[in-house]
């Protein structure tokens, strides 16, 4: 029992340390994707060209910080969030397997349900964390939101919310947010799973008499590709959901639909196909190199804690 407890407390720490590496690398691709979502669907109409243009912006009104804004909340939920999702994911996937017939090779009715079961328990997190961070993310400069409505700071915007919105108003768009990570993290490990898997069998046989340096230059480089190719297999199979979550989440009517299919018609009704994925293009910039660096942290922090990979 004690082993099995040390096992679970290691798994969340690995889950951990992944999330830091993905703020790190990924926030500032973060801050682009939401300012584009935000202004490509607002009624004010476009105020970004691209995401080229955005970042321009940015760098320009407000500087390096512009695209860290809203990363201490970033950090906060993110931290807590992978370390739930990571753990959740290990550990379910291990009871599972122990029900499931032997197999190397990864099992779909494995890893859905326990990558889902994980994506729906981080929602909860998930859910106020961003809030703040995209409210701060869409107040910079080039904001439509006016001086007097702006927060000083994450906590200056997570009190006002709950002040003026209640518990309710700290959990908008929570739907969306379940939604987006239940069916987003479920595609992110089946890819992981099944892209790590095939190619640790056809480099480890092609590089069967190489040093042990060389097999873990392989195992990073492994790490690297699985990591941000499932990273863009979750977001080019839920950005649509998260762009009605931004929406949800910033806008200034708190009495509208927090529905996300009722916004995503409305979204495509005012700026059609282009609309539901705004932002496409900085999010999959991020998604490759922030769940690379995710990924080996985790398999890295986890062979550092003596964490036995299935």
């Amino acid at each position: 029992m004690a082993a099995e407890v040390s096992v679970a407390y290691k798994d969340y720490l690995a889950g951990l340390a992944a999330g830091v590496a993905t703020v790190i690398t990924g926030h500032p691709f973060d801050t682009v994707k939401v300012k584009l979502q935000k202004h490509h669907t607002d009624v004010h109409g476009i105020k970004y060209n691209n995401a080229l243009h955005c970042t321009t912006r940015i760098l320009k009104n407000e500087g390096v910080k512009g695209l860290y804004r809203g990363a201490t909340s970033s950090f906060v939920g993110m931290a807590f969030e992978s370390s739930l999702l990571f753990g959740v994911y290990s550990q379910t996937k291990q009871l599972l397997l122990e029900e499931a017939p032997n197999n190397s090779r990864p099992q779909l009715q494995v890893v859905i349900p326990s990558a889902a079961f994980g994506g729906a328990l981080i929602s909860f997190i998930l859910c106020p964390s961003e809030l703040v961070k995209c409210r701060m993310q869409v107040q910079g400069t080039d904001s439509l939101v006016p001086r007097s409505d702006r927060y000083a700071g994450p906590l200056d915007c997570a009190l006002k919310t709950l002040k003026n919105e209640g518990v309710t108003g700290v959990f908008r768009g929570g739907f969306a947010t379940l939604l987006r990570e239940s069916i987003g993290n479920a595609v992110f490990f089946s890819t992981y799973e099944y892209s790590r898997y095939y190619m640790q069998l056809l480099l480890n046989s092609s590089f069967s008499n190489h040093s042990n340096q060389s097999k873990a230059l392989i195992d990073v480089g492994v790490g690297i590709v699985s990591g941000g190719i499932s990273g863009m297999a979750f977001w080019s199979a839920v950005l649509p959901i998260d762009v009605a979550k931004t929406v949800i989440q910033t806008t200034p009517d708190r009495s509208s639909s927090t529905n996300p299919f009722r916004v995503l018609h409305s979204i495509h009704s005012k700026a059609g196909i282009r609309g539901c994925y705004a932002g496409f293009g900085p999010t999959l910039m991020r998604a490759f190199p922030a769940n690379a660096a995710a990924i080996v942290t985790w398999e890295f922090t986890a062979k550092i804690l003596g964490i036995k990979r299935e």
